[in-house]
């Protein structure tokens, strides 16, 4: 029998509580000492089409799904037939005997086991509910007691997600499928979970509330989008706690005033934020360049997906890293930084905010629909790592000798802020070229002098992340390793699970992930470079976009590729099967 190492996959149509059941059934067993990684997978579709949650539990730290589940609870027939191939030997279906009708021999499985339970008859009957939803409550309840897991930590966790109403009658219903499953089913599952004591203090949540956590303890003050999947989840987190950290969140009438509005909030002097997908960063791109020209800082999450077009709106790529870096006409300095993890999506957007007002400049942070939809148990936030940091700004008084320059040509590029009001100063810029005061110009030695001040900014920049060593790249394994695997955003939780699988057959291979993308750490890339056997890059885009990067940079290839372009992620087995392939 296998002890807290489970995959469960919840599975039904659009609008029948996929994700909520995944959540309760995933923070149920985090409640319970277990570290879980949970995502969700939808189609573009308001009702209807086949939604599945896949959630994974172990007593060691978990940074992916698996290729293959344990367990299926299946709200509709559609699900048995699509997954019941996923299933691992001995694995096992819950469903609703009065709408599936399942034998082993029809699923061609003599493996499998079957927990046929009348969901919707004990919602109606015993329950007395008309809401069919609470079946997903049964069923979990009942998956609970196939475990032999505490109901009372499922408990716990409904009590603290739904009002005290709704919370009871799920109780209910959780404690009568639990009831049912030990009632009618032997003990022989297989698969069991025991609550593990930790000191550790966890949280459960997905990327977008990770950005959304480290922009308001950064001190966003507004925060305007328009909604796009899959960066819609963040402007649903940021509206809910609007009022409790006395933020103005803003939905306009599209990303054009999105970012416009966002811009005019920095230029005044708060900490702004905007978020989009590919396609409504299309639309965004005159604004980036105005917040280019006017040194304005600006945090932007550019949330991925498929395209080009509307391409698989609610999937996930990594092929918008060249625009991303190229985006708006002419040239102007910009940051760009790759989080990996939920972690990184908390500290590096609370770095983005300090960057975007040091150097002022938009900072750019490049996300996709895994990362940012994903969830998985982390330790709580240390929020005393980052420190607030402003730059140049003037908020008093400017008392310097002369007149004040808004474009001041420094030696770092940096000039120093003074905002709208400012005693003692006349704020003045412009989205023309424009001299030092910001009164527009044509004249082509102030232009030269204006646009190498602005560029100047990155290698400073550069300079000041080593002096303090950030990182900009994260290594990990060992140096004297057959293989260097390259990658960089969300791609990383799968290669950690790839790295695991390779350990246990003695495959000794190392990871290389590219956080900051611009300015590029072409010095810290090519030392391990220097060291690399064999070199295997692994990107979710079909033309492998980092690798285009580091040639630029580095005047170097890599040796294999392993891309995907499906609009999946990467499964572990899988990975690591292909890495074993080419080395």
């Amino acid at each position: 029998m296998k002890i807290n190492e489970l995959s469960v996959l919840i599975g039904g149509e659009a609008g029948a509580g996929i994700a909520r059941s995944g959540f309760l059934f995933a923070k149920t067993c985090m409640r319970g000492g277990l570290h879980v990684f949970g995502t969700i997978y939808y189609q573009s579709l308001i009702r209807g089409g086949h939604n599945f949650y896949v959630a994974r539990v172990n007593r060691e730290r978990v940074y992916s799904q698996l290729d293959y589940t344990n367990l299926i609870i299946a709200l509709n027939a559609e699900t048995v037939m699509v997954h019941k191939n996923e299933l691992d030997y001995g694995g096992g279906i819950i469903y609703d005997e009065d709408d599936i009708q399942l034998t082993r021999e029809s699923l061609e499985r003599n493996d499998l086991k079957l927990y046929p339970i009348p969901l919707k008859r004990i919602v109606r009957e015993d329950l007395k509910e008309r809401r069919l939803v609470m079946r997903n409550t049964v069923a979990l309840g009942a998956a609970f007691a196939l475990l032999q897991y505490d109901l009372r930590l499922l408990e716990g966790v409904l009590m603290d997600t739904f009002k005290a109403n709704v919370a009871e009658s799920n109780i209910k219903a959780a404690q009568i499928g639990y009831k049912y499953a030990e009632e009618n089913f032997e003990r022989n599952f297989g698969y069991r979970l025991e609550k593990l004591e930790t000191s550790e203090k966890r949280i459960f949540l997905n990327g977008n509330e990770a950005i959304g956590l480290g922009a308001i303890k950064a001190g966003c003050k507004v925060y305007v989008a328009y909604p796009m999947t899959p960066s819609t989840g963040l402007l649903h987190f940021m509206a809910a706690n609007e009022r409790k950290y006395n933020m103005v969140v803003l939905q306009p009438e599209g990303e054009v005033a999105a970012i416009n509005i966002a811009a005019g909030a920095a230029f005044a002097g708060v900490r702004a934020m905007t978020a989009t997908s590919g396609g409504g960063f299309c639309l965004m791109s005159e604004g980036l360049g105005m917040a280019g020209m006017t040194e304005t800082p600006l945090v932007i999450n550019v949330a991925q997906r498929p395209g080009p077009s509307t391409g698989l709106p609610t999937h996930s790529a990594q092929g918008d890293l060249r625009f991303i870096l190229h985006a708006s006409q002419g040239e102007f300095p910009r940051i760009v930084i790759a989080p990996g993890d939920i972690e990184e999506c908390f500290y590096e957007t609370m770095r983005a905010f300090n960057l975007a007002e040091k150097y002022q400049l938009p900072v750019i942070l490049l996300t996709d629909k895994y990362l940012l939809e994903s969830q998985r148990s982390v330790e709580a936030f240390d929020i005393t790592l980052i420190k607030i940091e402003r730059g140049t700004l003037i908020t008093e008084r400017y008392e310097g000798e002369e007149r004040y320059k808004r474009h001041k040509l420094t030696e770092t590029g940096v000039s120093p802020r003074a905002l709208p009001l400012t005693k003692g100063a006349i704020v003045r810029t412009s989205a023309n070229e424009h001299d030092e005061y910001g009164f527009t110009t044509e004249d082509p030695e102030i232009t030269t002098e204006m646009m190498d001040k602005r560029m100047r900014k990155l290698a400073f920049l550069t300079k000041e992340i080593e002096e303090r060593n950030l990182a900009m790249i994260k290594f990990y394994g060992s140096k004297e390793a057959m293989a260097t695997l390259i990658s960089w955003g969300s791609t990383k939780g799968p290669i950690m699970e790839a790295l695991k699988i390779l350990s246990r057959e003695n495959i000794v291979v190392n990871y290389l992930q590219v956080l900051y993308l611009q300015p590029f750490p072409k010095n810290k890339v090519e030392k391990v470079l220097d060291t690399a056997k064999k070199t295997i890059i692994i990107e979710n885009n079909k033309t492998s976009q980092l690798s285009s990067l580091i040639r630029e940079y580095t005047l170097r290839d890599v040796d294999h590729k392993i891309l995907k372009y499906d609009g999946r992620p990467f499964n572990p087995g899988y990975l690591s099967r292909r890495i074993k392939e080419v080395m």
